[in-house]
C-alpha cells in the first residue's frame, strides 16, 4: 500500500518535474518537489504556525497557572485545558502535520535512492502519461543522459564518505540543510525559559505526581532538536 499510494505518487511528481524542468537537474527538482508539496499542505502548515504563535501568547498566562495551581499538578492541567480552549489552541494539532510529511518524504528519499542506482527504473515505475512525456523517452534511448547533479556542482549519486574518499560537497551541503532545518524547528517552538527538561518532568511523575501532557509534548520536541 505505501509503494502503491506513496511511493509511486511521489515517484512520478519528482520524475514529472524533472522532466520539464529546463536543464533536467535532480537537485533543483527536488527543491521544487519540496516546494509542491509545503504548497499543498499549506493549509495543515498554517494551523501550525497558528499554534505556534498562540501558544507563544500564551506563554506568561500559562505561568501564572502555574504559580495558581501551588503545585497541584491536576489542577494546573485542567487550568491550562481550560485556557487552551478559551483561545482556540490544540497542543497536539501539529502531530498531524509531522504524520502527513513524514511518509512523503520517506518516499522523496526512496525515489531519489531509485533514480540514482538505476536510471532505468523510468520505463518500469513511471505511470504511462509520464513515460510519454519528451525527456523520458529520450533517457528511454540513452539512460547515460541523467543528471544526478545539483546546479552541475554536487554529485548527488555521491556519498560524504566512501572507500574512494571524502566528498566535501556532499558534506557542506548536508550540514547546510541540517543547520537550516534546526533553525526552522526551534523557530516553531514556543520560547519558555523556564522549560523542564523530560527528565526532571518524568522524576517528578515517578513520585505520584500527575505530568503535563502539554509540558511533556514540548520537553520531547526539544530533545528531538
Amino acid at each position: 500500500m505505501f509503494k502503491t499510494f506513496v511511493e509511486q505518487p511521489v515517484f512520478n511528481l519528482l520524475v514529472v518535474i524533472y522532466a520539464l524542468l529546463p536543464g533536467h537537474d535532480l537537485g533543483l527538482s527536488i527543491i521544487l518537489f519540496t516546494i509542491v508539496i509545503r504548497l499543498l499542505l499549506w493549509p495543515l502548515v498554517r494551523k501550525q504556525l497558528h499554534h505556534t504563535k498562540a501558544m507563544r501568547k500564551l506563554q506568561p498566562e500559562l505561568k501564572k497557572l502555574k504559580k495558581a495551581a501551588s503545585g497541584d499538578r491536576q489542577k494546573e492541567a485542567r487550568m491550562q485545558m481550560e485556557l487552551y480552549k478559551e483561545h482556540g489552541v490544540k497542543p497536539f494539532s501539529t502531530i498531524g502535520t509531522l504524520i502527513v510529511q513524514i511518509p512523503i518524504f520517506i518516499a522523496l528519499y526512496q525515489a531519489v535512492s531509485k533514480l540514482i542506482r538505476d536510471p532505468s527504473i523510468l520505463q518500469s515505475f513511471t505511470y504511462d502519461w509520464v513515460r510519454d512525456l519528451p525527456w523520458i523517452q529520450s533517457l528511454a534511448a540513452d539512460p547515460s543522459q541523467f543528471n544526478h547533479t545539483f546546479l552541475g556542482l554536487v554529485d548527488l549519486s555521491r556519498t560524504g564518505f566512501s572507500a574512494s574518499g571524502i566528498y566535501l560537497p556532499a558534506i557542506a551541503l548536508a550540514l547546510v540543510a541540517a543547520i537550516m532545518q534546526f533553525y526552522q524547528t526551534r523557530m516553531l517552538l514556543p520560547n519558555d525559559k523556564d522549560a523542564r527538561k523530560l527528565s526532571d518532568i518524568l522524576k517528578q511523575a515517578s513520585s505520584g505526581q500527575q505530568a503535563d501532557q502539554s509540558e511533556v509534548n514540548a520537553a520531547i520536541s526539544r530533545g528531538m532538536i
